[in-house]
């Protein structure tokens, strides 16, 4: 394999279409254009991509979001990835609903699963596709929100950008973490 890529999200059914798990949709986007499926594997559900002549390990970790890095850890280990060569898709209350940004490295910003991941890699040097969820919450209630279902209004903007994040990934993968954002941060 050349990459891993992880989707952050939790699993179990009560929170599919949530919105801190963007991560996992976007994946499943992924593998479902490549005609992938996801298995059971150790530590998540895992699929194998072809882009060109790069191939990527997608994994869905099922440690649930705050342990999110023991999943990582593992499969960059088991593989032999380079730390170069990991990508994170992560919700992001920063940015607005639908909003891309691809970062070659950066700090958790608050959000436990990349928390997670900097503490067992011991490092926050590898690349993450934010994709924004807004921040339409009430003061104290931004667990509630992330782990919220996406409104009326909000479902079909994000419907529209996942391919966009899919796109995204395949140019990291063939052009590199400073190519894709040349391309995928302006909208």
């Amino acid at each position: 394999m050349d990459f891993l890529v992880i989707g952050l999200g939790n699993p179990g059914t009560e929170y599919e279409l949530t919105r801190h798990n963007i991560g996992f949709l976007v994946l499943d986007a992924l593998a479902a254009k490549s005609n992938s499926d996801f298995g059971t594997a150790k530590f998540g559900r895992t699929a194998n991509i072809r882009v060109k002549n790069k191939t990527a390990l997608l994994l869905k970790p099922d440690t649930y979001m705050n342990l999110s890095g023991k999943a990582v850890r593992f499969w960059m280990n088991e593989l032999k990835i380079p730390l170069q060569n990991i990508l994170v898709v992560t919700d992001d209350l920063a940015l607005p609903t639908g909003k891309l940004r691809m970062k070659a490295k950066g700090s958790d910003g608050g959000h436990n699963g990349l928390k997670s991941i900097n503490e067992l890699l011991n490092t926050q040097e590898y690349a993450r596709l934010r994709f924004g969820v807004g921040n339409e919450f009430a003061k104290g209630k931004q667990i509630d929100y992330v782990l919220g279902r996406w409104d009326n209004e909000e479902w079909p903007v994000v419907k529209e950008k996942i391919p966009v994040a899919v796109e995204a990934i395949h140019a990291y993968m063939l052009e590199g973490a400073d190519r894709a954002m040349e391309r995928y941060n302006r909208g």
